[in-house]
């Protein structure tokens, strides 16, 4: 089949290794197509004569060792799938002359050594995801490609200062370098990334305040800044265009996703869409793909050193989905604004310093289903347990020693009749135990009763006269207790 240019046999259970004469004799293939089967051994050999190939996708197999130099004969390859594979070695330096690399997809493998900087030469690069290996090395500071739109580098072993990585793209929409080894401040060049979509910078060791900068990302719809050392307040212009109500941005953000004039062939698979994120909420990890990555949003900043009051802003951002602040110091009152969240499904607030009331405005979210504000300093009664707010449980309330009312075994009885006086002697009673210290008075009994007792023995010792008139007496009230023995109890 010399002229055959499209060949798709994925998603079967073909074994074994990828035929020679496949390699050889279809010089005119552009698309071949080959993921989620079962073949294993090196990809291709030295004998590669695919000089037309412009997609090759071959993820979710076990193929093994490194990649090949044979790929060098397509230098018309524009989509490169390799992901989900056993693949070992270093990421190819010769990756920089295919020039004509758009996407290149190799995550959950064995990959390791430093990025190269190569990968800056390619111009047209559009999607570069290299999550799930075993890359370390700084962050090469070389991406001013204005055409690269999504950036995974998480679950590697990077490390140096976020500051000396810098990235220059007017169509970014991904930058996800979770899972490293970071530090330092997040860096003042965030803000130049105008259609950033999605920021996850979470697990690493950062460090400093959150930039103001980030107010200039207004088509932000996840910002995932979890376990880090980040200190300060939260900036109270945090107001996404994005995540406002009335926003017509989801066609923007599907399209920068995906192609649909992806070559000559219209109604082949859009480019980009087996790209997705995973996300931590509502207290699950799940991996969002494709079209269905546009209807999450979040905003968390859990698990970090965070100070000061939540601002009231936030409450504005009412397409939001998540919203995670727990683990942190924050203090003040829970605003009321949050009220307006009417798409929110997970709100964690727990294990800060917040005070005051829990507004009674949030049981009017419907589409609440986890919510946390365990271990502050709330007080007074709990929201009614109507609507979704019915099925929060114990531990939603749990370590607020202020915090009454079901379902908390904690009765709001007393604050919610303040109107009746108490009884004179349960007052009585509760003024004496406040007033008495029983330890005290236990230790001052004992102390003055052997006092009293060592002063008579004393002055009995002293004075015969008052030593012989108590014997008198004793001797009289033994006799006394004899007879009366005597008289009533002997028949």
């Amino acid at each position: 089949m010399k002229s055959l240019r499209i060949l798709d046999l994925s998603n079967n259970n073909l074994s074994g290794r990828v035929p020679e004469h496949l390699t050889m004799g279809c010089f005119s293939l552009q698309i071949l197509k080959l993921s989620n089967n079962n073949l294993q051994g090196q990809i291709f050999s030295n004998n590669l004569n695919m000089t037309e190939l412009l997609w090759l996708q071959l993820g979710g197999n076990h193929f093994s060792g490194k990649i090949s130099e044979s790929f060098l004969n397509c230098s018309l390859l524009e989509v490169l799938y390799l992901n989900d594979n056993h693949l070992s070695g270093k990421v190819p330096r010769w990756f920089g002359n295919l020039s004509y690399l758009g996407d290149i997809m190799m995550s959950n493998n064995q990959l390791e050594g430093p990025l190269p900087k190569e990968l800056c030469q390619l111009k047209y690069l559009e999607i570069l995801d290299l999550s799930e290996n075993n890359i370390s090395g700084n962050l090469p500071s070389c991406f001013d490609s204005s055409s690269i739109k999504q950036l995974h580098l998480s679950r590697n072993r990077f490390q140096g200062h976020l500051k000396d990585f810098y990235i220059n793209s007017s169509s970014l929409v991904v930058l996800d370098l979770s899972y490293n080894h970071l530090k330092g401040n997040i860096p003042h060049w965030i803000g130049k990334l105008h259609s950033l979509g999605y920021l996850i910078l979470s697990n690493n060791n950062l460090e400093g305040e959150l930039p103001t900068q980030l107010c200039n990302l207004g088509e932000l719809r996840l910002i995932d800044f979890s376990k880090n050392n980040l200190h300060g307040k939260i900036p109270s212009c945090l107001y996404f265009t994005a995540l406002r109500e009335g926003n017509g941005n989801d066609e923007t953000l599907t399209s920068s996703f995906e192609d649909e004039s992806y070559f000559i062939y219209s109604d082949w698979l859009p480019r980009g869409s087996e790209e997705s994120i995973k996300i931590i909420t509502k207290n699950i990890s799940c991996s969002y793909k494709g079209r269905i990555l546009q209807f999450m949003s979040g905003i968390d900043l859990s698990c970090n050193k965070l100070s000061y009051e939540i601002p009231n802003t936030i409450g504005n951002l009412t397409r939001i989905r998540t919203l995670n602040f727990s683990n942190n110091n924050l203090t003040g009152s829970i605003p009321m604004t949050f009220s307006n969240l009417k798409q929110i499904e997970s709100l964690d607030l727990s294990h800060n310093n917040l005070s005051g009331e829990i507004p009674s405005e949030l049981v009017e979210i419907y589409t609440l289903s986890v919510f946390s504000v365990a271990y502050n300093n709330l007080s007074d009664k709990t929201p009614n347990r109507i609507r979704q707010f019915a099925t929060f449980e114990e531990s939603s309330y749990e370590g607020n020693k202020f915090l009454c009312g079901l379902p908390l075994n904690r009765s709001c009885s007393m604050l919610e009749s303040p109107s009746l006086p108490p009884k004179a002697s349960s007052g009585n009673e509760e003024n004496y135990s406040n007033f008495v210290d029983m330890d005290v008075f236990y230790i001052s009994f004992v102390v003055t009763y052997i006092t009293m007792f060592l002063a008579i023995v004393i002055i009995l010792y002293v004075n015969p006269y008052w030593r012989r008139s108590w014997f008198y007496l004793v001797e009289i009230w033994l006799f006394s207790c004899y007879y009366f023995v005597i008289d009533h109890l002997t028949l």
